[in-house]
C-alpha cells in the first residue's frame, strides 16, 4: 500500500520533497510486517515470545524453559532445585525444551559452553523476576516467580477510558507506599494518568531506571510483582491511566545479570564493534533489524501490558533510536535533510514504527509517548500514512528554554514573544506533552523551577508565619504563571514529576557512590506540603485548580491556541482555547474561573474573580471584540464565558 501523500502534506507542505524518502521508508516497514505475518502468524503470534522463552508453566505444572543462545554449544539449566548441578538438566539444541518441576522463587541460572570450550553463566534473558543481595553481592540472582494461586494478585478493576486530556504525573516510586499513600494524591490533582519510571530491572539504582538488566523483571527494590499488579489495579479504581517508561533505546553493558554477551558472542541482542555501543550513556545498542531481537522488544512491550496490566509506554531515548550519530554533537538545526539522509538509523525508525502498529492493533486504546529532540516529522502521525505511529511527542524544549531563562534574565526582561514560540513551535496535527520541569531538572546537578526562582529562602521564608519576602512572593507568583502558560499553552498534554507541582524544596539522589549509597534524598517530602503552616500548599492547590479546570473545559484537547496578544513591554501573553473563548471572538458576558492572584494559591487578591467582564462590539488585536480586565503584576487569570 503506497503512502498517504495528501495527508502528510496536509501535516507539513515541506515534506514534498522527502515524499520518495518516506516511502522507501514505509515500504522496508510493510517488509517487515509482511515476514511477521508470513512467518510468524502475525503481531498477535509473534508478540507472545514470552510463553514461548524463558519459563512457562504447563497445565501439569511442570516447567518448560527455552532460550535464544545459537552460540553455546551445549547449555545445562542450574538452581537452587537442583543444587547447582552442572550436567543434571540439559537443554536440547533445536529441539524439545527442557521441562522440569522447579520450586517457586528458586534461585536460576543458564550455564553455557561456548565452542572454545569455556563455561560461562547468565541470568535468563528472558526472566521475570530478580533480586539483589547487597550485603553479599551487587550482582542480580534470578528467581522462578511462580506463587500458589492463592497467593497471585487478581486484577479487580478494568482500566479506565482513554483520557479525552492527558495529564500525566510522572513517579519514580515505591509500590508499597506508592499505592496507600500517593496514588489519592494524585487523584485529588486532578491528573488522568501516571508514568512509572524506574520499573524495569536495573542493577545501578542512579541510573533513575535507564541502565536495564532484566526486560522482563519489575524492580526487586519496590517490592514483589503482585505488589506492582496492586498498584496498577488500584490505580485504575481511581480512574487513573498507567504508563510504563519503557527502554528499549539501549541496555546495561553488565555481563553476569544483564544481556550484554549472552551466549558469549558480542552479536546476540545487539549490534558488535563500535555500532553496538553509545559513548555517551556507557551501555549496548540493540540489533534492530535482527528478527529475534524484534521478537524480544516487541514481545516485552506485550508483557508489560498483559502481564501487569499498563496501558501505554513512553519510549525513552527515541532519538538515539533513530540516528546513527544518536544525537550526539548534533543541533538539528540544518534542515529537514537531517531526518531523511544518511544520519537516520532506518532499522531503529522501523522498529518504532512496528512496535506502535502492533500494540495499537492488539491493544487500540493503549497510549505511546516519544521521547525525542530531534523534531522527526511524522513522528506522533499513524503508521497508516507513512508516520512512525507515536500518539504524541515530548515538547523537550520547553522546560529547556524555563531553565535558561531562569538562569540568565531576569523576569521583567523577559522576551514574551519569544516564550510564546517555544510553546507553539510545534509541528501541525501532531500531539505533544508540555511541561515545564521534569525529572531532569528535580536530579541533583540541576535545579527545580522553585530552587531558581527562591533557592535558600525556600528554608527560611516558606513559613505563613514569616515575613512574605519579595523572593517568595515572585517566586509563588512565577512558579503558578509558568505552569498556567505551559498547561494551556504548549501542547495536546501536560506532564509533572512528583513533588515539582508543590515546589519541593530539595533535590532528588538515588544511593550511589558520589553520596556514600546514601538514601537520603531519595524520596520527596510530603509533610511540607500537608503542613498547614507553609506555602507549599498554595503550589499545590493552584496545580489541582489548574487540572480541574481542564477537566471542565477541556483546553488540551482543543486545537492549538490563538495568541492574540504578545506585548512585550507590558509582559502580557493573551490567548483564547477551548471552547469558551477569552480575547474576545464571541461576545458576551466574561468570569474569572482561575486566578494565580487568589489568596488559596499564595497570592496577594489583588484580582476581583466576583467581577463580570462584557465584551466591546469592536475589533482589537485581530479579534472581533474585547474586554478590560485589570491585571496586577506577575498575575495569571482564565475566563470563561457565562
Amino acid at each position: 500500500m503506497p503512502i498517504d501523500e495528501k495527508a502528510i502534506l496536509n501535516r507539513d507542505a515541506w515534506l514534498e520533497p522527502f515524499l520518495p524518502a518516506i516511502a522507501h521508508r514505509y515500504q522496508l516497514f510493510e517488509k517487515w510486517k509482511n515476514t511477521i505475518q508470513e512467518h510468524e502468524g502475525g503481531y498477535d503470534s509473534f508478540t507472545k515470545g514470552f510463553l514461548k522463552f524463558g519459563f512457562n508453566v504447563n497445565d501439569d505444572a511442570s516447567v518448560t524453559y527455552r532460550e535464544w543462545a545459537p552460540n553455546a554449544i551445549e547449555a545445562v539449566l542450574i538452581g537452587d532445585f537442583n543444587d547447582w548441578h552442572r550436567t543434571s538438566h540439559p537443554l536440547k539444541k533445536d529441539k524439545s525444551p527442557g521441562v522440569c518441576a522447579i520450586p517457586h522463587d528458586s534461585k536460576l541460572k543458564i550455564s553455557m559452553i561456548l565452542p572454545s570450550g569455556e563455561r560461562i553463566e547468565r541470568l535468563p534473558a528472558w526472566i521475570k523476576r530478580v533480586t539483589q543481595d547487597l550485603s553479599v553481592s551487587a550482582v542480580y540472582d534470578a528467581r522462578f516467580w511462580n506463587p500458589l494461586p492463592e497467593s497471585r494478585y487478581v486484577f479487580k478493576n478494568k482500566a479506565p477510558p482513554k483520557p479525552r486530556s492527558v495529564r500525566i504525573y510522572e513517579a519514580h516510586c515505591r509500590h508499597f507506599e506508592f499505592t496507600a499513600d500517593i496514588l489519592p494524591r494524585i487523584k485529588a490533582l486532578g491528573y488522568n494518568t501516571i508514568q512509572l519510571m524506574a520499573i524495569m530491572e536495573h542493577a545501578y539504582y542512579a541510573s533513575f531506571g535507564y541502565q536495564v538488566t532484566s526486560f522482563f523483571a519489575a524492580s526487586s527494590r519496590f517490592g514483589t510483582p503482585e505488589d506492582l499488579k496492586e498498584l496498577i489495579d488500584t490505580a485504575h479504581g481511581l480512574g487513573l491511566t498507567v504508563l510504563l517508561d519503557v527502554v528499549h533505546s539501549h541496555a546495561c553493558k553488565n555481563v553476569l545479570d544483564g544481556l550484554n554477551l549472552f551466549d558469549g558472542t558480542d552479536h546476540l541482542y545487539f549490534h558488535e564493534g563500535s555500532r553496538g555501543r553509545h559513548e555517551l550513556w556507557d551501555s549496548r545498542l540493540f540489533n534492530y533489524g535482527s528478527h529475534e531481537v524484534l521478537r524480544f522488544l516487541l514481545s516485552n512491550l506485550r508483557f508489560w501490558i498483559e502481564e501487569y496490566q499498563f496501558d501505554g509506554f513512553r519510549f525513552d531515548g527515541v532519538t538515539s533510536m533513530m540516528y546513527v550519530h544518536h544525537g550526539i554533537g548534533t543541533g538539528f538545526s540544518g534542515g529537514y535533510h537531517e531526518y531523511f539522509g544518511g544520519g537516520v538509523d532506518q532499522e531503529g525508525v522501523i522498529y518504532l514504527m512496528l512496535a506502535n502498529d502492533a500494540m495499537h492493533a492488539l491493544f487500540p486504546n493503549i497510549i505511546t509517548i516519544a521521547e525525542d529532540v530531534s523534531g522527526m516529522p511524522l513522528l506522533s502521525a499513524p503508521t497508516d500514512i507513512g508516520g512512525i505511529g507515536f500518539d504524541y511527542r515530548l515538547s523537550m524544549a520547553i522546560p529547556d528554554k524555563w531553565i535558561k531563562l531562569l538562569k540568565h534574565v531576569a523576569d521583567d526582561a523577559w522576551d514574551v514573544g519569544d516564550i510564546v514560540h517555544t510553546l507553539t513551535n510545534r509541528r501541525h496535527l501532531e500531539k505533544s506533552i508540555a511541561y515545564a520541569e521534569s525529572h531532569d531538572q528535580a536530579l541533583v546537578g540541576d535545579k527545580t523551577i522553585a530552587f531558581w526562582l527562591m533557592d535558600k529562602e525556600m528554608y527560611t521564608n516558606m513559613s505563613k508565619l514569616t515575613e512574605m519576602t519579595t523572593i517568595i512572593s515572585r517566586g509563588l507568583a512565577l512558579h503558578k504563571m509558568i505552569r498556567l502558560i505551559v498547561h494551556g499553552l504548549g501542547g495536546e498534554g501536560y506532564l509533572n514529576f512528583e513533588g515539582n507541582e508543590f515546589g519541593h524544596p530539595e533535590w532528588l539522589d538515588f544511593p550511589r557512590e558520589g553520596n556514600g549509597n546514601s538514601f537520603q534524598y531519595a524520596r520527596r517530602q510530603w509533610n511540607v506540603v500537608d503542613d498547614p503552616n507553609l506555602r507549599y500548599k498554595f503550589l499545590n492547590d493552584f496545580d489541582a485548580a489548574m487540572n480541574h479546570l481542564d477537566a471542565q473545559y477541556n483546553w488540551l484537547d482543543s486545537p492549538q491556541a490563538w495568541v492574540s496578544l504578545k506585548h512585550d513591554v507590558d509582559k502580557v501573553v493573551v490567548f483564547e482555547r477551548a471552547d469558551y473563548r477569552v480575547g474576545i471572538d464571541v461576545a458576551g458576558d466574561y468570569k474569572i474561573v482561575l486566578s494565580s492572584d487568589d489568596k488559596q494559591y499564595g497570592g496577594f487578591e489583588n484580582v476581583d474573580v466576583n467581577v463580570t467582564f462584557t465584551t466591546t462590539a469592536m475589533e482589537w488585536n485581530g479579534r472581533k471584540n474585547w474586554l478590560q480586565v485589570y491585571l496586577p503584576p506577575r498575575t495569571c487569570i482564565v475566563l470563561a464565558k457565562v
